[in-house]
């Protein structure tokens, strides 16, 4: 049974990853970056004297701050992680030796793949205890952080898929790495620009903005900063249901397109693994 969901692509890479300094030097810096926040924002607060009260007010915001400090951090290490899956095989020309063994384009994608997720998982885990610091003072629940906690895995296998794909189509590294960051930004950046946009059309409540309401919605829905808004504020997912007219919960529409996203990109880069060794002949 166990020999069935044996991988040994898997096995192989978290081996290489987690023995290398780089990886670990990584989660270094990571954590460093959420600490000196926590540190920061914590003396901010009290003025720099260390001492004082800290309001359940503050650590709601300090938690809000913290969310989304992780999760950009978390979007900006992933394409470094699973870009050169694929890529740096071809690169180092030991990608037609791993087609030849019994390993199937599956085993190979999917294992690359929750390697790279593997150490991201081990990152957010890492950072756990900071997170912990805010029960301390109250102002956020334990469901709230299991949520957040299960929507940056849901964004990391969606990501990392993307990375996964773009490694595979591609014949450079840096390509495929381009290409992911660019695809981060589209869900980051372009639509909160797009639904800024739309909120515009639809305040101004012409032609263009009648039917803008669900695009609104939409854009809100797929962005991951906007989504970590709404998990920890409800009135966040009360006031966009109130703007765009849309009563289906944000995290809902997100989960089924991120999960729709991994499909389709997983799917892609298994069936192009081994086309692209054929077509290179």
């Amino acid at each position: 049974m166990m020999g069935r969901f044996y991988n040994p692509v898997l096995v192989k890479e978290l081996k290489l990853r987690f023995r290398s300094f780089k990886s670990f030097s990584g989660l270094m810096f990571y954590l460093a970056v959420i600490c000196v926040f926590v540190v920061g924002f914590l003396l901010l607060t009290t003025g720099f004297t260390g001492k004082g009260f800290f309001r359940p007010e503050m650590s709601f915001m300090m938690f809000t701050i913290l969310t989304i400090l992780q999760m950009a951090l978390v979007l900006f290490i992933t394409p470094s992680l699973t870009a050169g899956a694929i890529s740096s095989e071809r690169e180092k020309q030991t990608l037609n030796i791993l087609l030849t063994t019994t390993q199937s384009s599956t085993q190979i994608i999917v294992g690359k793949l929750l390697s790279s997720v593997a150490f991201l998982v081990l990152m957010l885990i890492a950072g756990l205890p900071l997170y912990s610091l805010v029960f301390l003072f109250g102002g956020v629940s334990p469901l709230q952080l299991a949520s957040i906690v299960f929507f940056y895995l849901v964004t990391v296998v969606a990501i990392g898929s993307v990375g996964v794909m773009f490694s595979t189509i591609t014949k450079k590294t840096i390509v495929a790495m381009i290409a992911t960051y660019g695809s981060i930004i589209f869900l980051g950046g372009i639509t909160a620009f797009f639904f800024f946009l739309t909120t515009a059309f639809h305040q101004m409540g012409n032609a263009a903005g009648a039917g803008s309401s669900f695009m609104t919605y939409f854009w809100a829905a797929i962005n991951p900063g906007a989504l970590m808004l709404t998990l920890v504020s409800s009135d966040m997912g009360d006031a966009l249901a109130m703007l765009s007219g849309v009563e289906l919960p944000v995290w809902l529409t997100y989960l089924i397109v991120y999960i729709g996203i991994t499909v389709l990109c997983l799917t892609i880069a298994i069936k192009k693994l081994r086309a692209n060794m054929k077509s290179s002949r």
